[in-house]
């Protein structure tokens, strides 16, 4: 760690001294100049306010696709006005349609992109290619805002209150804006320059265009920005909002029903003009998604998508060097209690409460990003009882835990960064503590043609000892250009270990990758663009040394000029596999032929009201009888602009397949086995308007398992014949879960969302039961049935104090 740290800190000062010194790539930036009023427009999508005429305007927009640099047409034209005041930045967007009532606008949820014309806005404050803030607009009205990032670690999640409006007419549309300064970052100076593009899509024409010219063979699209000048002599206001909320929850399961309230707050300060604090305190996560669990046969654990709000937003900085696995805090304890003979448990937390959670990031105008997390997690308890006695006692399963990340990331040249990573679990008492730490780069020449990037990771365990894991990994790339290419190295170690606080799987293991892609960007006779690459990837044991793995892959992609997408691609590995991890035990491996896999796709025209994207996956395994075969289908149906439904079924069907049976001694059984998986899914949203929705969710994961004979492992990697194993192993599962949920956005910031959630799984030991006896045998277990209300309303302090002003 202190070699890392050191490292570091070299390379920081190496950057800052020399960063001056390195050109900036000549790109063509169009440049606007605003002009401040002392009257503010009203925001209701009409530019007919006096302070519109003078206003400064931004014209001629470029294609980005399909035709990147092509002029926009005169019959779209678009053109964009801006203006500043002491309070906000303001934009009234003009963009003529021929055919105007044929402009796409379908109502989705704030956040989600509809089959809608859109324009939007990026601002970056700091002028620094490399963060920006976006906010859409769509002409169904519905706001959509976003965190972008030149390395395309964008945060979608990221919410903002700002101010639009939408009108359309005879000419097309228009719209209008008002960003406030509480929502945008920039550096405490007299006179601003920030950097800013604009975005228009027209839906029936499947065009994307920009103000300032966006080149789609290299770089990136922060890098192509223009510039916003004359912004003078504001006060950036004090960024200090409150969102307290209130829950009720009625819950029944298994005949009886219980009822119980909640309050809390989440609070955003800013500190300065560039770092935020983010805090929430007592939180409720009960009405977030449900986790699409499945039948996990394989060595590891399954991952679980982060569906809590605190930490999906603005966590761009703490994901970097994938060291953060949120769902680490508030997840499952870290001990089950020890027994004897005559006790059992009768009561075990399934989740470990968050007692509060805070974050702090931001960047200054020298490029240097800096986050700090810190979390909270309370004690939890086990109670056990004595079954002879009838005694109880308690055992603590997870103490009291803090849970630490810091991040130093340091931009440099516009397109290059370095960065530090920490993660840090301190439990209580005599549980284990953990620390984790990354220096990771990522350096692109000047002309951002190529790309070298690596990284250093060092993970400590306390427990009874220290245990020190490491990993590692460099590479070059050509990210330009028709032709692109990467390779890259990595190690792991067989005592690398981040799952106190973040999610490792494969260990003691090396891998070299190589890539080469082809892409067409630029429209051809039949096709708008192509994309082909090729992958040849090798794998072995790091220690002691042992072949594992040869892959070879082809992809393909093709869009054609009605902007239907298929393609396919083949992956064989001519050697099979050594596989080191599915015998559960150091050193052994379990030998699996090669194999053949052929996959086949195609999506329809998303514009359409029936859109459809289907897929058949296919592995022909060397091995009599072995195969796998996973198809899958997508469904779209768009009823109206505000009714929508989804289905996606996804069943495989895996024939003689070989896997971990169990262990007796030091002997190894492995089975082979029938499996088959049916994965049912259902949504679909009535949009009444721009800020009320209602919504289904519905789920229903399927899968049985059906061992056929069972064998013992030997020392090379082979399988025996056995009879010696008798376990019955064959075995359902079933995941049945709906969610319907009803969302008013009533203010801006503040939501009332009332839900209903039904959800019911078990797991039997048969299989291939009917499939009507498998739905009577689920419906037959206990079944969560919940209600709930939760309101949130936003409150800010600028808005706040002009409340009272208006009371004086």
């Amino acid at each position: 760690m202190k070699l890392i740290f050191t490292t570091f800190l070299l390379l920081l000062s190496f950057i800052k001294t020399n960063s001056q010194t390195v050109a900036k790539d000549s790109i063509s930036r169009k440049k606007i100049t605003i002009t401040k009023i002392s009257s503010a427009p009203k925001i209701d999508g009409i530019l007919d306010e006096e302070v519109w005429k003078n206003a400064a305007v931004a014209e001629h927009f470029i294609e980005r696709n399909p035709n990147n640099g092509k002029p926009e047409s005169q019959d779209f034209k678009t053109t964009v006005k801006v203006l500043y005041d002491d309070t906000g930045v303001y934009f009234g967007a003009t963009m003529y349609d021929p055919n105007p009532e044929n402009i796409q606008k379908q109502l989705a949820e704030r956040d989600n992109i509809g089959n809608d014309d859109v324009f939007g806005i990026t601002i970056n404050g700091y002028d620094d290619h490399q963060q920006a803030v976006l906010f859409f607009v769509q002409a169904s009205g519905v706001q959509a805002d976003a965190k972008i990032m030149s390395t395309a670690n964008d945060d979608f999640s990221w919410n903002a209150v700002w101010f639009s409006a939408v009108k359309i007419n005879e000419n097309g549309w228009t719209v209008e804006m008002k960003i406030p300064y509480s929502e945008l970052r920039f550096p405490k100076k007299d006179i601003q320059k920030w950097g800013i593009n604009f975005v228009r899509l027209i839906q029936k024409t499947n065009q994307n265009l920009t103000w300032n010219f966006v080149d789609n063979k290299k770089a990136t699209y922060l890098m192509y920005d223009g510039i916003l000048d004359g912004i003078q002599n504001i006060q950036p206001p004090l960024r200090l909002s409150l969102t307290p909320y209130f829950s009720t929850y009625l819950n029944n399961f298994d005949g009886k029903t219980t009822t119980n309230f909640n309050g809390g707050m989440d609070i955003k300060y800013g500190i300065n003009d560039a770092f935020t604090f983010d805090m929430t305190l007592i939180p409720d996560f009960g009405q977030t998604n449900f986790d699409n669990s499945i039948l996990n046969l394989g060595p590891f654990e399954q991952q679980f998508d982060e569906q809590r709000s605190f930490f999906t937003e603005g966590t761009e900085l703490f994901n970097k060097g994938n060291l953060f696995y949120s769902r680490r805090i508030g997840g499952n304890p870290s001990r089950y209690p020890e027994t004897s003979v005559d006790e059992k448990v009768t009561e075990y937390p399934a989740k470990v409460k968050l007692f509060n959670a805070f974050k702090i990031s931001g960047r200054t105008n020298k490029g240097l990003g800096i986050g700090f997390f810190n979390g909270i997690t309370e004690k939890m308890e086990a109670q056990i009882q004595n079954e002879k006695t009838g005694e109880t006692r308690k055992e603590v399963v997870e103490p009291w835990t803090n849970y630490n990340v810091l991040v130093l990331d340091q931009r440099f040249h516009e397109n290059s960064s370095v960065t530090l990573v920490n993660t840090n679990v301190v439990r209580d008492g005599n549980f284990r503590d953990a620390n984790s730490t990354a220096f990771l780069w990522n350096i692109n020449d000047k002309k951002n043609i190529y790309n070298y990037f690596g990284a250093i990771k060092g993970s400590w365990v306390m427990d009874d000892g220290t245990k020190f894991g490491s990993r590692g990994q460099v590479g070059f790339a050509k990210n330009s250009g028709k032709n692109q290419f990467k390779f890259d190295g990595n190690f792991v170690t067989k005592n690398w270990d981040i799952n106190d606080l973040g999610f490792s799987t494969s260990t003691n293991f090396a891998n070299y990758n190589s890539y080469y892609g082809y892409r067409i960007l630029e429209p051809t006779k039949k096709f708008n663009n192509i994309y082909l690459n090729f992958n040849v990837n090798y794998y072995h044991r790091l220690e002691p040394y042992l072949f594992t793995n040869l892959v070879i892959n082809h992809n393909n992609q093709f869009t054609n000029k009605n902007f239907r997408s298929y393609g396919g691609g083949f992956e064989f590995t001519p050697f099979g596999e050594n596989d080191i991890y599915e015998p559960r035990t150091e050193g052994r491996f379990l030998k699996t032929p090669s194999y053949l896999n052929t996959w086949i796709w195609t999506e329809s025209d998303s514009r359409k009201k029936f859109q459809y994207n289907l897929n058949f996956d296919y592995y022909a395994y060397n091995e009599k009888g072995r195969n796998l075969v996973s198809p899958s289908m997508y469904l779209r149906y768009r009823f109206s602009d505000k009714f929508n439904t989804v289905w996606r079924f996804n069943p495989s069907f895996s024939n003689n397949e070989n896997g971990f049976a169990g262990k007796e001694g030091t002997e190894i059984y492995m089975g082979k086995r029938q499996r088959n998986t049916y994965e049912n899914s259902f949504t679909s949203q009535y949009t009444f308007n721009d800020k009320m929705s209602l919504s289904l969710a519905f789920r229903h994961y399927y899968s049985d398992v059906t061992y056929k004979s069972f064998f013992t492992l030997n020392q090379d990697g082979t399988l025996t014949s056995t009879n010696n194993f008798d376990k019955n192993l064959n075995g359902t599962y079933n995941s049945w879960n709906v969610d319907l949920r009803y969302s008013w956005w009533f203010a801006p910031g503040s939501q009332l969302t009332l839900m209903y959630r039904n959800a019911v799984q078990d797991y039997l030991g048969i299989s291939r039961m009917k499939f009507k006896d498998n739905f009577s045998t689920l419906f037959n277990e206990p079944m969560v049935n919940n209600i709930s209300l939760k309101l949130t309303y936003y409150l800010n302090y600028n808005q706040a104090k002009n409340w009272f002003k208006k009371k004086e």
